[in-house]
C-alpha cells in the first residue's frame, strides 16, 4: 500500500507536463512590458496632475490673501468693538480711561500692523446740523493735527460714520490719503466706524439710533501696512497680486506686489477673490507662475525601477518554490501577531466586555476590567447581573452583526452593590459558535453628577431651599395648567436685616437666613413650596383651593413665627419681623402680572410701618398707586435712552441797580412717546422713589455745560445759569469730578455756574450738604439755597452754610401783600442774607405789585410768571414738532 499524502502538500508536477510550462523568463518578460506601459501611463498622469496641482497651490494661495486679509480686518473690527464696549459699560469716558485702554491693548495685531489712531468725535448739535468732532485719540504722538477735526470735511469718514450709525454695524470708509502729518509719508488709509450710543435700551430703529448716538469711534489704518502684514515670504505660485476696492462699480488699486521667487516665472493665469468687510468690497487679483515640474520623470525612472523588480519576482516566485511557501509562513505569524494583540488590548480596555453564548446564555469570558468589578456567576449568565425589575427590559439585537442594542441599566458589583453602566450588545460569531457581545461602561460617577448640578440649578445653596427660577417654574406650571390655578403665593421680605449684616457681619445674616428657612418651613404643608427669592426675600407658593382668609391666616403664622424667633449671633440676641404680600394666583393672568402685585403688596406693607401683611385685591387703589410710579420709573428710563428729557429757561429779574447780564434758571421736562410735554411734577417723585435721580442730574449737568452758550438768546453773554441738584447728589462724587471736567473742557468760568439745592435736601443731610457745598465753592461755582422756608427751618441754616444766594420759598412771597406774617419772614430772611453777604431771589411773583414791594425791600432778583414765563433752550428748540 502506497504511504498517505498530505492533502495540504504541494508536490512538483510529473516530468512527462514540464514541456506545458510556460517559462519563467517569459512570464519575467510579460510582467516587465506590462508594468513598463503601467509606469508610462502614470508618467503621463502625473505631468497633468502636476500641472493641476500648480493651479490648485495658486488658487489656495491667492484664497489665503483673501483669508488673511479678512482676518486681519476683523482683528481691526474686534479692536473698535472692544473701544465701543468702554463706552457700553460707563455713562462718561474721560480722555485718561480712553488713553489708558488704548495702553492695555497694545498687544492686540491690529495695533502693530497700520494702526494710526483711535480717535473718538463727539456729536455735537449745530444750527447747521450735527457736528461730529474729534475730541479724543490714542497714541497722542503725531496724531495732534486731528484734535478737533469735524468728520463732516471728510466725505468718506462721514459716510462710514453714518453708514455705521444708521445700521449699528460696523462700517469701513473708502480710502483716502490720512490727515496726519509729522509722520512718515501715510500714503492711502482708510477708517473703521462704531457708533457711541446713550446708556439705556439698545435702540432698535434707524430714527432711535439717529437720536441716541451721541458720538463715533473710529480706527484708521494705513493700506500699505495692514495688506503687506498678510503676504507670503516666499509663495510658490503666486507671481503677483493686486488689491483693489470695487465697491463703486470700478475698481480703484490700494495695493500691488511682485513677488521676488517668481519675478521671473511667466504668469500664465489669473485668479481673483472678492472680500465685504464694513460695507465695502475689496477684490484680491493674482497671477500664478507655471515653474515646469520634472516629477513625471522621477515617476518614470521609477515605474522602471519597479517594472524591472516586479519583474525578478515574478522570475523568484515561478521558478522557486520555497519562496512561496517562505511568504506563506511568514504572513501565517503576522496574522497570530495580530490575534494577539487584538486579544491583548480587549484585556486592558476600561470598558466591562463579555461574551455570552445564545444557546445558554452562559458567560464565557470576561476581560480583565468585568473580571475585577462585575460580581455574579457565569454560569447564571446575564441575569445574575441584572436586577429582577430589569431582566425583561434589556432587548437583544437581531442576528444582524451590525445590529446594536444600546441601554442603560444597573449591573451587580463585585462587592454586591448595584451601579448604573450603558450598555451596547451585539451578535457575533466566534469559530461556528453563535455569541452576544457586551460591553458596558460605569455612568454611576455621571449620574450623580448630573443629579448634584440639577439640584443645584434649582437650589439656593445657602438655605437650600429652591432658587427663584424654580419658583417662578413651579408657579407658571400652575398657572398655564388648567384645574391646577388655584392657590396663593406670599412675597416675604425681612425687616431688620441690614442691621445684622451691618453690625454683626455677613457670615451672621448668612446664618440668620438658614436659620429662618428651617423656621418658615417647619410652618408650612409639606405641599407648600418655599423658596429664597434673593438676598432677604423668600416666597411661598400655596397649592390647592384657598380663599382669601385662609391665606391671610397662613402669613399671619409666619409673620408672628418670624416675629417670634431669637437670633443668637457671638452672645447678642437679635430679633427680626417681616412685611408679607398676599395674592391669590387667579388674580392676575401672567406670571409677570402676578410678580408685580405681590412685590407691590409687600412694598406696600414695609412702607406702612413694617412686621405686617398687605393683601392684593382688584382695584386697590394704593397698589395702583405704586404701579403707576412703576410706569413711570419706566417711562423715564425709556426718556433717557432715547433722549426726549428737555431743559427750559426762566429769567431772574434784577430789582436793584448794578446788575448786568442774563441770569437764567433751568426747568426740567418730559416729551412723552406720543410727542405732549410732561411737567415734572408728573415723573419726578417716581424716578426719586425708583433711584433715578443721579441720572437724571448726570444729564443736565452734562447737557447744560456743553452747551453753555447755547441757552439763551445772549448766547456767550448769559452771566449766570442756575441748576438744580437732588438729594441724590449730596455725596455722589462721580458728578462732581464729572463736573470739574466739563468746566475744564469747555473752559467755563466757574461764576457763571450756580447749583440749587432746597433747605429740605440740606435739613435732612447737613453734614453731606455742607460737604458738597464746599466742594462745588472750591470749583469756583455758586451756590444757592433753594425754597428757603418751606423746610421750617431756622436761620441758623443762613450761618453756617457758605452760601452764594437764598431764594425764598414762592408760599411766602405770594401771599405778602394779604399776610403780614409772609411779609415779615420776606423782610427778615433778607435782612438776614444781606448781613451774611448772599444775594437774595424772590420765587414765585404773579404780580408787578409784588415786584414794587419786595424791591422796596432790597430783594435782589425776582423770578416768576408775571416776569417770564418759562421757555425752551435754544439749541433744543429745533427738535421740538
Amino acid at each position: 500500500m502506497s504511504p498517505t499524502r498530505d492533502p495540504l502538500e504541494i508536490v512538483d508536477a510529473p516530468p512527462d507536463d514540464a514541456h506545458r510550462r510556460v517559462p519563467a523568463w517569459a512570464w519575467a518578460l510579460l510582467v516587465l512590458v506590462l508594468g513598463m506601459a503601467l509606469t508610462l501611463w502614470q508618467a503621463d498622469g502625473e505631468k497633468r496632475h502636476s500641472r493641476s496641482e500648480a493651479q490648485r497651490v495658486f488658487v489656495q494661495e491667492t484664497e489665503g490673501v483673501a483669508e488673511a486679509l479678512r482676518a486681519q480686518l476683523g482683528q481691526c473690527g474686534h479692536l473698535i468693538r472692544a473701544f465701543q464696549s468702554i463706552f457700553l459699560a460707563s455713562e462718561q469716558v474721560t480722555e485718561a480711561e480712553y488713553i489708558r485702554a488704548y495702553e492695555n491693548m497694545q498687544s492686540s495685531s491690529a495695533m502693530r500692523v497700520g494702526l494710526q489712531a483711535l480717535a473718538y468725535a463727539e456729536r455735537r448739535r449745530e444750527v447747521d446740523g450735527d457736528h461730529y468732532v474729534t475730541t479724543m485719540f490714542a497714541p497722542q504722538s503725531g496724531n495732534g493735527v486731528i484734535r478737533g477735526l469735524d468728520v463732516t470735511t471728510q466725505p468718506s469718514n462721514l459716510q462710514a460714520l453714518l453708514h455705521s450709525r444708521d445700521t449699528d454695524e460696523l462700517a469701513m470708509s473708502a480710502p483716502f490719503v490720512l490727515r496726519q502729518s509729522g509722520r512718515r509719508g501715510l500714503g492711502d488709509g482708510f477708517i473703521l466706524r462704531l457708533p457711541v450710543f446713550a446708556p439705556g435700551t439698545q435702540p432698535g430703529t434707524v430714527q432711535a439710533r439717529r437720536n441716541a448716538i451721541i458720538g463715533s469711534i473710529g480706527a484708521s489704518f494705513r493700506l500699505s501696512d495692514l495688506i503687506a502684514s498678510v503676504l507670503p515670504e516666499s509663495p510658490k505660485q503666486l507671481a503677483d497680486l493686486v488689491v483693489e476696492d470695487v465697491s463703486a462699480g470700478t475698481a480703484r488699486p490700494l495695493y500691488s506686489e511682485t513677488f521676488a521667487s517668481r519675478r521671473d516665472g511667466a504668469a500664465h493665469s489669473e485668479y481673483a477673490v472678492s472680500l465685504q468687510f464694513g460695507g465695502r468690497t475689496w477684490k484680491v487679483v493674482a497671477h500664478g507662475a507655471n515653474p515646469e515640474d520634472g516629477s513625471w520623470l522621477l515617476v518614470l525612472g521609477i515605474g522602471a525601477a519597479i517594472s524591472a523588480l516586479l519583474a525578478a519576482l515574478t522570475w523568484s516566485l515561478v521558478s522557486t518554490r520555497a519562496r512561496a511557501i517562505t511568504l506563506g509562513t511568514s504572513m501565517a505569524r503576522r496574522f497570530q501577531a495580530s490575534e494577539e494583540r487584538f486579544r491583548k488590548l480587549n484585556e486592558v480596555l476600561p470598558c466591562l466586555v463579555l461574551l455570552i453564548r445564545r444557546s445558554d446564555g452562559r458567560i464565557v469570558y470576561r476581560n480583565a476590567a468585568a473580571r475585577t468589578h462585575l460580581g455574579g456567576d457565569d454560569s447564571a449568565g446575564l441575569p445574575g447581573l441584572l436586577p429582577p425589575g430589569q431582566q425583561q427590559e434589556l432587548q437583544w439585537p437581531g442576528n444582524d452583526p451590525a445590529g446594536v442594542s444600546v441601554h442603560d441599566v444597573q449591573l451587580l458589583a463585585r462587592d454586591g452593590n448595584w451601579f448604573w453602566a450603558s450598555t451596547w450588545t451585539s451578535s457575533v460569531e466566534l469559530d461556528g459558535v453563535s455569541m452576544w457581545l457586551l460591553v458596558a461602561s460605569d455612568t454611576s460617577e455621571q449620574r450623580r453628577l448630573t443629579e448634584r448640578l440639577s439640584h443645584q440649578a434649582s437650589h439656593d445653596s445657602l438655605t437650600r431651599l429652591f432658587n427663584r427660577r424654580e419658583f417662578e417654574r413651579q408657579v407658571q406650571a400652575r398657572l398655564a395648567t388648567p384645574g391646577l390655578d388655584e392657590g396663593a403665593i406670599l412675597f416675604l421680605d425681612l425687616d431688620q436685616f441690614k442691621l445684622i449684616n451691618d453690625t454683626s457681619g455677613h457670615r451672621a445674616g448668612d446664618e440668620l437666613l438658614v436659620q429662618l428657612a428651617i423656621v418658615m418651613q417647619e410652618r408650612l404643608r409639606p405641599e407648600d413650596v418655599l423658596a429664597r427669592l434673593g438676598g432677604d426675600e423668600f416666597g411661598v407658593l400655596l397649592p390647592g383651593p384657598a380663599d382669601m382668609d385662609a391665606t391671610m391666616q397662613t402669613a399671619e403664622r409666619l409673620r408672628r413665627s418670624i416675629e417670634a424667633f431669637i437670633f443668637v449671633w457671638e452672645g447678642r440676641s437679635y430679633t427680626v419681623s417681616a412685611s408679607i404680600g398676599v395674592v391669590l394666583l387667579r388674580s392676575a393672568e401672567s406670571l409677570k402680572a402676578l410678580f408685580a402685585h405681590a412685590d407691590a403688596a409687600c412694598y406696600l406693607a414695609k412702607e406702612a410701618g413694617r412686621n405686617r401683611i398687605h393683601a392684593y385685591v382688584e382695584d386697590d387703589a394704593a397698589i395702583t398707586r405704586r404701579m403707576s410710579e412703576m410706569e413711570w420709573a419706566n417711562r423715564v428710563r425709556d426718556a433717557l435712552r432715547d433722549g426726549r428729557l428737555l431743559l427750559d429757561y426762566q429769567e431772574l429779574h434784577p430789582l436793584q441797580p448794578g446788575h448786568k447780564g442774563a441770569q437764567v434758571e433751568l426747568l426740567l421736562r418730559l416729551r412723552g412717546e406720543d410727542g405732549t410735554e410732561v411737567q415734572p411734577g408728573a415723573f419726578l417723585p417716581a424716578a426719586e422713589r425708583y433711584g433715578l435721580m443721579p441720572q437724571i442730574d448726570h444729564w443736565v449737568v452734562e447737557t447744560a455745560l456743553g452747551n453753555l452758550d447755547r441757552l439763551h438768546p445772549d448766547g456767550a453773554g448769559l452771566t449766570s445759569c442756575s441748576i438744580n441738584l437732588s438729594a441724590a447728589s449730596l455725596e455722589n462724587e462721580a458728578l462732581i469730578e464729572r463736573i470739574q471736567q466739563l468746566l475744564r473742557f469747555h473752559q467755563i468760568d466757574p461764576q457763571r455756574i450756580t447749583f440749587e439745592i432746597t433747605e429740605t435736601v440740606a435739613m435732612r443731610d447737613f453734614s453731606a450738604s455742607s460737604a458738597l457745598i464746599a466742594r462745588l465753592r472750591g470749583l469756583g461755582c455758586k451756590v444757592a439755597l433753594d425754597d428757603f422756608g418751606a423746610g421750617m427751618s431756622s436761620f441758623g441754616y443762613l450761618k453756617n452754610l457758605e452760601l452764594d444766594a437764598v431764594k425764598i420759598d414762592g408760599s411766602f412771597v405770594q401771599n405778602m401783600q394779604d399776610d403780614p406774617m409772609s411779609q415779615s419772614i420776606v423782610r427778615a430772611v433778607t435782612e438776614i442774607g444781606h448781613l451774611q453777604g448772599l444775594q437774595v431771589v424772590a420765587e414765585w411773583v404773579s404780580t408787578p405789585q409784588l415786584c414794587a414791594l419786595l424791591a422796596s425791600m432790597r430783594v435782589d432778583y425776582v423770578q416768576g410768571f408775571a416776569l417770564h414765563r418759562p421757555e425752551r433752550v435754544c439749541f433744543q428748540r429745533d427738535d421740538d414738532v
